[in-house]
């Protein structure tokens, strides 16, 4: 039987996406509220959270394997698993000999204080489930006020519904819900307040943001963020390309701190993949959106993601996603073969690709994709040498950072510089990063 403590310690580990990361925190924050001590969830602690991931197979292998290995690191801890594996699997998480209790994603700021039953003798309560459907629930009110030193995570949106053929995150996530407009500025607002240099406002569907609320629109949220005292740079989630339409980008396009880097979720080039996946639009679409930024944004940059091998992808298909690549010049792609996700109807369409295929097809794209960012770091160190970079990491000598276009910078120095905005010039770069010294 656990024993109660009077300042009991948590480990939180979390598993998947920037909206996960922050839910994380905010959990982290009302146990620190409280009276648990957080530590780094590799240390012996009374408490383990494991906030899961289940966009693919893959993430749930994860997810089972971080569980099991919390529980062998202290077999008397309490281990809560939550997030969108416990969502869509609570029976089969509940039964991994250990799990104390199953916590979905519209109870999160419940974890705490089941944690502190958990602790009590007195109660009870062993293999509990508490997971709801989340048709019509609404946006679970969560606010963080806490940061690491560059940059904090801030959820303006929850839920999806796209019904894309290779997803089961709808089943996870549930309906499209949005954070107050008023809640959002004031959270941005404290985190500001405390320092924090740069915001990236997320969410499962973040392109999605104000659809359920009155006179609302992502555009809006962006033009009142960038009119708070003090902000630096705002950052977006990833974007479904049908966003940018004309009256969007005219919305933005002289917002000082939004920065000119959009992630767009392209998933292929193929408009016969994009149908098959359901995708709510096509190539043209979203080449003509990018084309709609660069002429508002000067030097904007692109990164995006891409499945290859999908169902019934031809040698036509993946060179329209070549095409596309290049035609696009993204600074970063990441590449991912398809993996069948249970659920979904991509697992059960005719015309699996091969393996064998996948990789070479992986292979080639990620080999483009190394070259063009090549390209484009060239051409920043030619035509715009000096670069403002916050700084982010500190090893063996070098500060490393990122510019407001996402380009990743190096410098020597004799001293950390994260979290600062410094300005540099740049000097050399290789296919993954600009170098430069401090002005």
């Amino acid at each position: 039987m656990l024993q109660t403590h009077e300042h009991p310690t948590v480990g939180i580990y979390t598993l998947g996406c920037k909206v996960n990361q922050y839910e994380s925190e905010a959990i982290a924050e009302l146990f620190e509220a409280d009276g648990f001590t957080v530590l780094p969830p590799n240390r012996i602690c009374d408490v383990y959270v494991i906030n899961t991931c289940t966009v693919t197979a893959e993430s749930d292998r994860k997810a089972r394997q971080m569980i099991r290995r919390m529980i062998s690191q202290n077999p008397d801890a309490a281990v809560i698993v939550t997030g969108c594996y416990a969502q869509v699997a609570p029976d089969a998480v509940i039964g991994i000999p250990g799990v104390s209790a199953v916590i979905g994603n519209g109870e999160k700021n419940a974890v705490p204080k089941i944690a502190r039953e958990l602790l009590n003798p007195g109660d009870a309560v062993t293999n509990k489930i508490l997971v709801s459907s989340l048709d019509g629930a609404p946006f679970e009110p969560m606010c963080i006020r806490k940061f690491d030193r560059t940059r904090a995570y801030v959820k303006i949106e929850d839920g999806c519904e796209s019904k894309c053929t290779y997803c089961i995150i709808p089943n996870a996530r549930g309906s499209i819900r949005s954070k107050p407009f008023e809640d959002v500025l004031s959270e941005v607002a404290g985190l500001v307040d405390s320092g924090c240099p740069e915001i990236v406002l997320t969410g499962i569907e973040t392109a999605s943001y104000g659809r359920d609320l009155k006179n609302t629109s992502l555009a809006s949220l962006l033009r009142s963020v960038d009119g708070i005292p003090g902000i630096h740079r705002v950052r977006l989630g990833s974007l479904d390309p049908s966003l940018i339409r004309p009256a969007f980008v005219e919305e933005i396009r002289s917002l000082s701190s939004l920065t000119p880097h959009f992630h767009l979720s392209m998933q292929s080039g193929s408009n016969a993949v994009l149908r098959r996946m359901k995708r709510k639009y096509n190539r043209e679409q979203a080449i003509a959106a990018m084309q709609r930024l660069r002429d508002a944004i000067p030097n904007v940059q692109f990164t995006t993601d891409i499945i290859v091998g999908f169902p019934g992808e031809t040698e036509e298909d993946f060179a329209d996603t070549v095409s596309l690549i290049r035609e696009g010049r993204f600074l970063m792609v990441h590449v991912f073969p398809y993996s069948k996700r249970a659920g979904t109807l991509a697992a059960e369409m005719d015309d699996q690709i091969s393996e064998e295929i996948k990789h070479q097809r992986v292979s080639l794209l990620t080999k483009i994709a190394a070259e063009i960012r090549s390209e484009i770091l060239a051409d920043f160190l030619k035509n715009a040498p000096q670069q403002t970079v916050l700084f982010e990491t500190y090893k063996s000598g070098y500060a490393t950072g990122h510019t407001e276009h996402f380009l990743e910078v190096r410098v020597k120095s004799p001293r950390p510089l994260d979290g600062t905005y410094r300005e540099v010039r740049l000097c050399d770069s290789d296919a993954d990063r600009l170098y430069g010294e401090l002005i």
